[in-house]
């Protein structure tokens, strides 16, 4: 299957789409890839073109060069919040919570929520919103040299994009509240230690490794994958008898398509499915 690419209106992300897996990459190598006004808003938009085209069944994102994503651009921070001269008048504390919540929700809250298995795939350093961006996806691949560190202590800010709330589901609160006062660095093979990252694989065979993984589980069954990730964030704050109830009716549902027939028959055939998402 041939390969087609999004125009995203912008160099600093660019997005393709290769035998069902998108991949988005954060373009701003000479950054370490790091948020800005433009990239920003095209990775909102690159995410639901992914969730509404057909063609995509899982989804990737990565960095280009040595960076994952070194989170918000700091030599745009500060100033504009604390010097009456800066350029941008100071907004409104509630103005500025209300705008801030909506970025947050239209970007790791529609990815946590992206109704297809999502990969981050990291080259080196995921910091602060960088992180939460990374621990956003539902799988985490990662190269020896990859690193998170969520570094708001450092420059005086609490964390957004739900890093703290990513973290603590994934290796409890005393582990995270540890690294998040100290903003210290969490090296991928500790990382893989705490279950934060899925695999570390040597740098050299990152990109290989992640389209086999991206891969395999393209070829799976669409429908069901998307009722699994349902299932999955659900377990994590609803009661038993909530997600029994659901687990029920994603179940009988996906028994009623045409990919669970294909899979019975490739079962008793002794042969590999061919999934349609129908």
């Amino acid at each position: 299957m041939s390969a087609r690419t999004l125009d995203m209106g912008t160099d600093e992300l660019l997005c393709s789409i290769e035998s069902h897996v998108a991949t988005i990459a954060l373009n701003r190598p000479e950054k370490r890839n790091a948020l800005s006004d433009t990239l920003t808003p095209a990775l909102r938009e690159s995410l639901l073109k992914v969730e509404a085209d057909p063609d995509v069944r899982v989804l990737v994102i990565t960095g280009t060069g040595t960076a994952f994503c070194a989170g918000g651009d700091v030599t745009g921070l500060g100033k504009p919040f604390v010097d009456g001269t800066a350029q941008a008048p100071r907004p409104r504390a509630d103005d500025a919570i209300r705008g801030l919540q909506h970025k947050q929700d239209t970007l790791t809250l529609r990815l946590y929520h992206l109704a297809k298995p999502t990969i981050a795939v990291l080259p080196g350093p995921a910091a602060g919103a960088g992180m939460s961006i990374a621990l956003a996806c539902d799988i985490r691949l990662a190269s020896e040299s990859a690193f998170l560190a969520p570094g708001f202590a450092n420059i005086g800010l609490s964390g957004d994009y739900g890093g703290s709330w990513f973290l603590t589901r994934l290796v409890g609160p005393g582990r995270a509240k540890a690294i998040y006062f100290t903003g210290r660095r969490v090296h991928a093979a500790e990382a893989l230690g705490l279950g934060i990252f899925n695999e570390v694989v040597p740098d050299a065979e990152l990109r290989d490794r992640a389209r086999e993984l991206a891969g395999a589980i393209a070829a799976g069954p669409p429908v069901a994958l998307r009722y699994m990730k349902e299932n999955l964030n659900r377990a994590g704050i609803a009661d038993l008898k909530t997600c029994l109830d659901m687990e029920a009716d994603r179940t009988i549902r996906s028994a009623r398509t045409e990919d669970h027939l294909e899979g019975v028959d490739a079962f008793m055939a002794k042969r590999k499915p061919e999934f349609t998402g129908r």
